[in-house]
């Protein structure tokens, strides 16, 4: 095969770049401006870098060397796989790569779907490919593993690839149609052995395709960064160019599209050379587009509007047919008589003979922004109906409906068609007023999200206020949210100026990307949940800084294995904000991090209150840098939760320490689940019985205590200086005996105790007396958790009585003792019982 025929043919400049069509293919490899678009592997990092990022290039070579057959390439429209399938085809006659085939065959669908008739396999390769002789098909045919074919537009393939249509063929000379070539080439009944590198969009033909697949992303950001480095001329102009499209709609999917890159950076450079400002929405844009098409045909106005009334119509019926083509009798159909010499600057056009050329619009999105404008210059429909019919095909008809329904964003559409029907546009207002209130009192987030999407397009902060009515639902979880649906909630909270929670509960990634979107609304969100979530350390630090110049009160992350590292990050915000409360529940922290969140307890500009650290192995080491900050005049907390954190009784002379200063503001204190020990429970006593000790909540749950912990309680309890009101020494196996120090305390007038919980600590029947008595003598005592202990019946009347008489008792929990269904009857008797 002659490998210079196929270059010089390849990179033959054929055709013209439109403006929603892109550049050729030819002509960016041909200008050295091809840059290889991503795998889908890339989307999964959070990283700004260009290097080592998985591109397209290398899946293909890497698959196709390692003797895989069938190589697919899955994308969107405009993800660069016929530029990625034809860089491959040069790249094998330069014999720089794949040079493992001796033939490479490079076909379009759109180019075979134009041949009619009975092919052999042998009269394909010769006449309509051009680039072998006959006398090198007999070796081509005798090894097969040496062909490599390259398939572009799969989805526009007129017919079916179910081999079960088909009555496959397998002699090289035999005479079939061209999809049934195409199918027997594809299941391997002809020519077995040869490779097959397909392009196609999503489509159900992918399920009769064998081999390896690959997801075709496109560009990521540090992609376009380079393609508009590339583009502009002026490194400023690149870089402003680059900053509004991705401030403006770098949060879109279709900004993964080279195509859609090079007509951004088209129409960026024309209004930069004019001086004119740059389209703030995605409806803009396309107005801008739009404007710029009809003005090249210099029509009047009423032709214009003719014009773009017969391309809604197609847009129409493009969007509910699967090969959105159209033959020329459809196009007289929709009122294109007087414009098909005049349609190419709109649409794809293919076919040589006039009566058998194909019309497709090159980009979905115009195809969707043109039934969008033809609604509003057609009172034939309604709204409701007709988003009804294109459910599921169009994604975007209603985000440019909300676009163009603001005069300002209309305007420049209006000098070309005259005005747009206003009793549609009201039309759609209405129907968006009444359908946001519905879906805003609802739970379902993907419906919220659609709304907020709509708001974002319209580009009104009045409409905003409007809808986003105090009955709407904006609490529910919105986790794992989209860049895209990031950036239309941001919009709309900072059009509200707060939000009393953003709940983003479960988000499985939040990219530094989304952190960075969601900023300004985490700074006026009064309270942030992110339990059960996973943050980049890029979120980590907008997270940090939107907290420093916000005015969020709460900050739920427990679940979210954040790590030393990561918190160390957040403590920088934590320094200077007005959080109140932070859960840290099975974050993955360790006593390393305890230090920063000292040093930000300190900072005299944190109102922490309320830290909770459950369930983090931050151990004595980490005790010792907390009781700094308790110990300093500037330190607010009044809550701790040290709940299961691999404690020993080494960490109690700290905290006695600490609870001992005249500056501690320390109120409640949970240690339970850690083994302090008879030792370091004593201790823990001795500042407790201090005048000065401002605990009131305590919790001592499993904690290894003993006998002499609870006498040492017990007096603590009686002494007149303690503060202490809630108790919690449960899981302490101390018995009867243990316990009655506690009841003897609770019945000293001193003693200011109002719960008590002494689950499982091995309570019989025998502690009931003094129980009683207790109760009887406290004028505080309001609520006694004894879940799990061994009560039995004989305790039951004794216990009703005393709870029915008690004026302070509210309630007490004897779940799970040792009672018998013969007295449930008697203890529901008594609603302060809980059983």
């Amino acid at each position: 095969m002659d490998k210079d025929t196929v270059l010089t043919h390849t990179l033959k400049t054929d055709g013209m770049p439109t403006l929603v069509g892109g550049e050729l293919p030819v002509s960016v490899i041909n200008n050295n401006k091809y840059i290889s678009p991503l795998t889908s592997k890339a989307r999964a990092t959070d990283r700004n870098v260009e290097d080592d990022l998985p591109s397209l290039d290398r899946a293909i070579h890497t698959a196709l060397s390692d003797e895989i057959r069938t190589m697919t390439l899955v994308g969107p429209e405009g993800s660069g796989k016929t530029t990625v399938l034809e860089k491959l085809v040069v790249s094998w006659a330069k014999g720089e790569h794949l040079q493992n085939f001796s033939y490479v065959f490079h076909f379009r669908f759109r180019e075979l779907n134009s041949l009619t008739g009975m092919f052999s396999l042998e009269t394909l390769m010769l006449h309509h490919h051009g680039h072998v002789s006959s006398e090198s098909m007999p070796q081509l045919l005798q090894k097969p593993e040496d062909v490599l074919f390259v398939f572009d537009d799969l989805d526009q393939c007129n017919h079916s690839l179910d081999p079960s249509a088909h009555t496959l063929c397998s002699d090289p000379s035999q005479a079939v149609t061209v999809s049934c070539l195409v199918a027997s080439l594809l299941h391997g009944s002809l020519l077995k052995g040869a490779a097959f590198a397909v392009a196609t969009r999503p489509t159900g033909c992918l399920k009769f395709l064998s081999g390896t697949r690959v997801e075709v992303l496109g560009f990521l950001k540090p992609q376009r960064e380079a393609y508009f480095k590339g583009f502009f001329t002026d490194p400023a102009a690149a870089n402003k160019a680059q900053m509004h499209m991705e401030r403006t709609l770098g949060f879109y999917d279709i900004c993964t599209s080279p195509r859609f890159c090079w007509t951004v950076c088209s129409v960026y450079k024309s209004l930069m050379d004019a001086g004119a400002k740059l389209p703030e929405t995605l409806t803009q844009l396309y107005v801008v587009i739009l404007v710029h098409l009809v003005q090249t045909l210099s029509l009047n106005e009423a032709c214009n509007r003719e014009l773009v009334l017969a391309l809604g119509k197609m847009a129409s019926h493009c969007s509910l047919d699967p090969h959105s083509s159209c033959t020329k009798e459809e196009m007289d159909s929709f009122g294109f008589k007087h414009f098909l010499t005049s349609v190419g600057v709109f649409l794809q056009v293919d076919g040589d003979q006039l009566d058998r050329r194909v019309f497709s619009f090159h980009s979905q999105l115009m195809q969707e922004f043109l039934l969008a404008v033809s609604f509003y210059l057609d009172r034939s429909t309604s709204v409701a109906k007709m988003l009804e019919k294109h459910k599921g095909n169009a994604k975007f008809v209603d985000i440019f409906l909300s676009g163009l329904s603001e005069p300002l964003q209309r305007r420049p559409l209006e000098t070309l068609l005259g005005e747009l029907d206003s009793n549609q546009i009201m039309d759609f207002k209405c129907w968006f007023k009444s359908s946001s209130e519905a879906t805003l009192k609802g739970c379902y987030k993907v419906e919220h999200h659609r709304c907020f999407h709509l708001l974002h397009q319209a580009q009104n902060e009045s409409l905003v206020k409007e809808i986003i009515t105090p009955s709407a639902r904006l609490g529910i979880s919105y986790g794992n949210l989209s860049l895209e649906d990031c950036a239309a909630l941001n919009y709309v909270v900072t059009c509200l100026g707060e939000m009393e929670q953003l709940n983003l509960y479960l988000t499985r990634n939040l990219t530094e990307e989304q952190a960075g979107m969601l900023a300004p609304t985490m700074s006026i969100s009064h309270k942030i949940i992110l339990s059960g979530s996973s943050l980049s350390p890029g979120a980590v630090s907008h997270l940090a800084s939107a907290l420093s110049r916000g005015f969020s009160k709460e900050l739920d992350l427990s679940q979210t294995y954040l790590g030393d590292e990561k918190f160390k990050v957040l403590c920088s915000g934590l320094r200077d904000c007005k959080l109140h409360t932070l859960k840290l529940q099975r974050c993955e922290l360790t006593g390393a991090s305890m230090e920063a969140l000292s040093t930000a307890l300190c900072s005299g500009q944190s109102e922490l209150r309320k830290v909770d650290l459950t369930q983090n192995v931050i151990g004595d080491r980490g005790v010792e840098a907390l009781c700094k900050s308790l110990q300093h005049p500037l330190c607010k907390l009044q809550s701790l939760n040290i709940f299961d954190s691999e404690l020993t009784g080494a960490c109690c002379p700290y905290l006695m320490e600490a609870l001992m200063s005249e500056h501690c503001s320390l109120s409640e204190l949970d240690l339970s689940v850690n083994d302090l020990g008879q030792e370091g429970a004593l201790l823990l006593c001795q500042a407790l019985s201090q005048p000065s000790c401002p605990i009131q909540k305590l919790g001592l749950k499993r904690c290894e205590l003993t006998q002499s912990v609870f006498k040492e309680l017990s007096s603590v309890l009686r002494s007149g200086t303690s503060q202490l009101k809630s108790l919690i020494v449960g899981i302490n196996a101390v018995g009867d005996q243990g316990v009655k120090y506690l009841w003897d305390a609770i019945a000293h007038p001193s003693c200011l105790l109002e719960d008590l919980d002494v689950e499982m600590t091995g309570l019989t029947d025998a502690c009931v007396m003094d129980l009683c008595a207790a109760v009887r003598a406290s004028k505080t005592l309001k609520s006694l958790e004894m879940r799990n202990n061994s009560l039995t019946n004989a305790s039951v009347p004794a216990l009703i009585q005393v709870m029915q008489d008690s004026h302070n008792m509210q309630e007490i929990n004897l779940k799970y003792n040792d009672f018998c269904e013969e007295v449930f009857n008697m203890l529901n008797e008594c609603d302060k019982i809980r059983y």
